[in-house]
């Protein structure tokens, strides 16, 4: 038998690892054990103001639940983390906090509107340890979640406007702080849940969303559950939509996970756990130069063009390092000569003057645009880029994905930008411009 050992709330433990029945679609129900997650149920009451009411979602070190704030009569997003600590979270509340402090002592930044607000947090005690729980205004589902649940897997074009002016606003104001993001990705962009349903009883809520879905906690070897495992889990609810049904009015942003966001004036980072496709070249050519905003100015283009479009600006199936930069040169051309030399898997793929071999053919910038915008645009008979604003549009984002990071513009340039000013902000609801 194989054994685990650790210490929790300050004693040790040593506990036979227990596989269970598996289950699709919730948390690896092996991490509920000491140091691990807390068993929670739908109805339960935390720190004697907050009902459970459903869940939202989980990850390695955390489970999100949707609960009803009972003195404010909203609903809130709370984040229950494992009892032995997400390595990351401290970071993220540290970073959430500075930022709250900021916009307190700082002139009131417009973006700071979409930077989640740590409104609650307080400790509970399980059978598996004690627990930080973070309390926050609950998100409708990711931008990646949203495409997921379409078939065109495309938003409205005001909406996806809208959304990217809201992300640029939040990005300048977290570079204004002296904090880059490093992990900014569809995935991390929620849409709110309206403000509507906060008027809905959890009655109500579960005609609208439906009741809690929960499934039996089975051992394999059919022997009673440890203490600490839940005798059910709770199926995540769905409260969002596909991304073409979600209305201007709706497209309202949190741009969430700060756990990889860093400081570069006291922080020295070398390094990026980004999905892949994103990672920023200098990444790959220049190990020994520490990242800075630029890479943000990256990795936010990526994404711009992700919301406007079908498909991401790069695409690969757990690419390597030389997949990522074969795409890089197919879209914007040949690398800085001083990395083109230095890369030694260019000659698979390209002349030495930066041309594809004869007979491939490269997919280019022109190509990508067409393929992963205008087209399914067209086929979904929605709204197209315009020829004006697409060159706007193009210009900005080819600035922004300059190889040298510092040929790209600030964040606060990419704000002054001709697209941001005449397509982008004017896409706002009103309540939101500033």
């Amino acid at each position: 038998m194989v054994f685990s050992t650790g210490i929790t709330g300050g004693i040790p433990y040593t506990l036979p690892n227990v596989e269970y029945i598996p289950i699709d679609d919730v948390e690896k129900l092996e991490r509920y054990r000491p140091g691990g997650y807390h068993p929670i149920t739908i109805g339960a009451w935390l720190n004697d103001r907050y009902r459970i009411v459903h869940k939202l979602g989980f990850g390695t070190y955390s489970t999100v639940w949707l609960a009803r704030d009972q003195e404010a009569e909203k609903y809130v997003a709370i984040k229950i983390t494992v009892a032995a600590g997400d390595p990351a979270d401290s970071q993220e509340s540290n970073i959430l906090r500075q930022l709250g402090i900021g916009e307190l002592k700082a002139k009131p930044h417009i973006g700071a509107a979409y930077i989640p607000r740590i409104l609650d947090e307080f400790s509970i005690s399980g059978p598996n340890g004690i627990h930080r729980c973070f309390v926050t205004v609950p998100g409708m589902m990711s931008l990646a979640e949203a495409k997921d649940a379409s078939s065109a897997r495309l938003f409205q074009l005001p909406v996806a406007r809208a959304i990217a002016a809201q992300l640029v606003q939040a990005v300048a104001f977290l570079h204004s702080q002296g904090i880059v993001h490093a992990d900014l990705h569809a995935g991390n962009i929620l849409l709110r849940l309206p403000e509507s349903m906060d008027t809905l009883s959890p009655e109500r809520l579960y005609e609208q969303c439906g009741r809690p879905h929960t499934e039996p906690v089975e051992r394999l070897d059919q022997r009673p559950l440890p203490n600490g495992v839940p005798s059910h889990v709770v199926v995540p609810v769905w409260l969002g939509k596909a991304s073409e049904q979600i209305s201007p009015s709706e497209a309202q942003i949190i741009v969430t996970d700060y756990g990889e966001s860093f400081t570069p004036a006291t922080t020295r980072r070398h390094y990026s756990h980004i999905p892949a496709l994103l990672v920023p070249p200098e990444v790959h050519f220049e190990p020994q130069r520490p990242l800075s905003f630029p890479a943000d100015i990256w990795t936010l283009a990526c994404t711009i063009w992700e919301i406007i479009g079908q498909r991401p600006l790069f695409e690969g199936f757990n690419p390597s390092v030389d997949w990522v930069i074969r795409e890089q040169v197919d879209a914007l051309g040949k690398l800085p000569l001083e990395w083109w030399v230095k890369w030694d898997s260019r000659t698979r793929w390209f002349n030495e003057d930066g041309t594809r071999h004869s007979g491939a053919s490269p997919r280019t910038w022109e190509q990508r645009f067409s393929d992963s915008v205008q087209e399914p645009r067209q086929e979904a008979k929605t709204q197209v880029v315009e020829e004006e604003e697409q060159a706007a549009l193009l210009a900005m984002l080819r600035a922004m994905l300059a190889f040298r990071p510092e040929e790209r513009p600030t964040a606060t340039e990419v704000m002054e930008s001709e697209w941001m000013q005449k397509w982008a902000l004017p896409s706002l609801p009103s309540q939101m411009k500033g």
